[in-house]
């Protein structure tokens, strides 16, 4: 059985940082790209970051570029998010996902596997 279970979130001033953890089980852990995705109340869930098998390409949407690294130890079965400068418009509750495919992929349907979310408030 395949899971994602995300830890880490938390409360945070505004300017702080958090780091998020995905520990993944019931897959081979390093042929599988990862993801991260937030939704925030009354909003559509969207992309954050993605990280290839291996770990040497990333990708970030706009809004969380020179803020927010991916990275992933794949002898840990777990893929990270650090978050540094956070503002109160990302806070949300963040998702894991994995996808077979090796290309990076931003888009929700593309994702085969997905955590159950963990939270983010930021205070201001």
């Amino acid at each position: 059985q395949v899971q994602l279970v995300e830890s880490g979130g938390g409360l945070v001033q505004a300017g702080g940082s958090l780091r998020l953890s995905c520990a993944a089980s019931g897959l081979t852990f390093s042929r599988l790209s990862m993801g991260w995705f937030r939704q925030a109340p009354g909003k559509d869930r969207e992309f954050v970051a993605a990280i290839s098998w291996g770990g040497s390409t990333t990708t970030y949407a706009d809004s969380v570029k020179g803020r927010f690294i991916i990275s992933r130890d794949n002898a840990k079965n777990t893929v990270y998010l650090q978050m540094n400068s956070l503002k109160s418009e990302d806070m949300a509750v963040y998702y894991c996902a994995a996808t077979i495919r090796s290309i990076l992929q931003a888009a929700r349907g593309a994702y085969d596997y997905w955590g159950q979310g963990t939270q983010v408030t930021v205070s201001s």
